[in-house]
């Protein structure tokens, strides 16, 4: 089975209050030692797969390059990163090439660079088309730059776009996220993901709204009631657009489904190179590996962290990946797959649609409009505690 590639590039020209990924400001200085350290990993691919036990494949049909923002890098360095990929896998024919892009980073050359390196999508991080929500997160763009960035895209040939959004931002009300939700469809974009505002301890708004304080404009968050209520909301909109729901944060027109993220959520081998990159790869059963999230530590030889999946925890995952489809879990492919083993969920299954949170249908399952709010509810209905935590599952526009 072909692999899915992600390129993690953890640079920012800022560090936008609600972002917990291992991201961060960074002098350019220190740009082409890491893509130098980068490229050397991805030159070693096989062998690193071999020392995770993991089984190594060539054959390459998705790209995903992520952060961060990839495209900040100077021109000469992205393409480093491309023609390292094309001398060391069998990139095919039709492969879908995402770059994901902070709006005011695509200059004429870097555009051009995107169309020589064959990207055909580009997810554009906006998460709001009102300015003072997106300033008040950090964000350094307008709106006018979100619709020029598109139009030059769309110039250039570069229709496949995902516009990000994310419901919760300080200042936000349902007027302004009914606006921002109308521009994204009115830019024709194909893709639309929409994230709700996470609140935990790795953001600073995150750690500031837990604390009860004021700065970050932690103060003018909505409510999450209110949070609820847009996103579901988003997702109708968006539907009667023909921009239809697939995943949980993922609405799409018909063919315009990130390839790459539907490697992750149906358990499809992928291979992660640089800080805090995730990768799964077939092995008697399956290995997870992951390097280090801290930056300092990519540098002086952190130990990848390995585990096998057993047949246990595939089984669970199969269910709450599976589950964060539209499309739901087939139970009469799982019962081929593991056997009587899946009936010991039959009572998680029926309480979960006593509480209308799944619907059943035959044999398949799915999260309901309702389930998709609490989804980490459901999918904690599925996992052992005493002896699995979650897996870090990647996650992109």
């Amino acid at each position: 089975m072909s692999l899915g590639l992600y390129i993690s590039v953890p640079f920012c020209r800022t560090k936008c209050s609600y972002c917990n990924f291992a991201s961060d400001v960074f002098s350019r200085a220190v740009f082409e030692r890491y893509v130098e350290r980068v490229a050397a990993d991805i030159e070693h691919a096989a062998e690193t797969a071999e020392l995770t036990g993991g089984v190594f494949e060539r054959s390459v049909d998705s790209i995903f390059l992520g952060g961060g923002t990839p495209t900040i890098l100077d021109i000469a360095q992205l393409e480093r990163l491309f023609v390292t990929i094309s001398q060391k896998f069998a990139v095919q024919s039709g492969v879908e090439i995402t770059v994901e892009c902070a709006p005011g980073t695509l200059s004429p050359g870097m555009i051009e660079t995107l169309q020589r390196c064959g990207v055909n999508r580009v997810s554009l991080g906006v998460q709001s088309f009102v300015d003072i929500e997106a300033a008040s997160v950090g964000r350094q763009h307008k709106r006018a730059t979100v619709l020029d960035d598109r139009a030059r895209l769309r110039a250039a040939g570069i229709e496949d776009i995902n516009i990000d959004l994310i419901a919760g931002l300080p200042h936000q009300t349902a007027e302004s996220w009914e606006f921002s939700v109308a521009e994204a469809i009115a830019t024709g974009a194909p893709h639309v993901s929409v994230y709700m505002l996470e609140v935990d301890e790795d953001s600073r708004l995150g750690r500031e709204l837990i604390a009860g304080g004021t700065r970050y404009h932690a103060h003018f968050v909505p409510e999450d009631g209110a949070v609820a209520d847009f996103y579901v909301e988003a997702g109708e909109s968006l539907e009667a657009a023909g921009v239809a729901q697939y995943e949980i944060s993922n609405f799409a027109r018909a063919g315009f489904e990130s390839r790459h993220n539907l490697k992750y959520w149906t358990r499809q081998p992928y291979l992660g190179f640089g800080v805090d990159a995730h990768s799964m790869l077939p092995a008697a059963e399956s290995v997870r590996f992951a390097t280090t999230d801290n930056y300092d530590g990519f540098f002086t030889g952190a130990e990848l962290k390995a585990s096998l999946v057993s047949k246990e925890q595939t089984l669970e995952e199969s269910f709450f990946l599976g589950l964060r489809l539209n499309r739901g879990v087939d139970l009469a492919r799982l019962r081929e797959e593991f056997g009587p083993e899946i009936h010991q969920y039959d009572k998680s299954i029926g309480e979960l649609e006593s509480d209308g949170l799944v619907s059943r249908s035959g044999d398949n399952i799915r999260l309901t409009a309702r389930g998709r709010l609490l989804s980490n509810e459901v999918f904690g209905r599925f996992i052992a505690v005493d002896r699995y935590a979650t897996p870090t599952i990647p996650e992109a526009g």
